[in-house]
């Protein structure tokens, strides 16, 4: 990431699969608030390195940040994923690419996630 974010005190932790990886996942703190970047495509098969960790900062934090930058796809199973976040915390969704957003787009999924375009904006406020 970024030094900004090094001199907020965050803390970086790498958890499921090796980035690259379908179901890839890092995770750091930053100001209080559960950043979860997700890497590769992600279905009912490859969710539950995802979905713990989502779940994991929400049960630790008022406010999630998901930054699916990196996603190259993701199903219904994973929108359902962040529906459910957003109901059990404060929940950010960070640059989806044109795949996800035309997904949340489609669902209407984008008319009830908070979408910022970058990490920095996400856990500025």
């Amino acid at each position: 990431m970024t030094d900004a974010g090094s001199k907020r005190g965050r803390a970086s932790s790498q958890v499921g699969a090796p980035v690259g990886q379908p179901g890839a996942v890092m995770q750091y703190d930053v100001n209080g608030i559960g950043v979860v970047v997700a890497y590769g495509e992600y279905d009912a098969h490859t969710l539950g390195q995802l979905s713990e960790a989502l779940h994991n900062a929400a049960a630790k934090q008022p406010c999630v940040v998901l930054d699916v930058s990196a996603v190259t796809f993701g199903d219904s199973s994973f929108l359902n994923l962040l529906l459910t976040i957003r109901q059990q915390a404060s929940f950010r969704l960070v640059s989806p690419p044109p795949q996800l957003r035309r997904v949340l787009e489609i669902t209407g999924a984008d008319t009830v996630l908070d979408i910022r375009a970058s990490v920095e904006d996400a856990t500025s406020d």
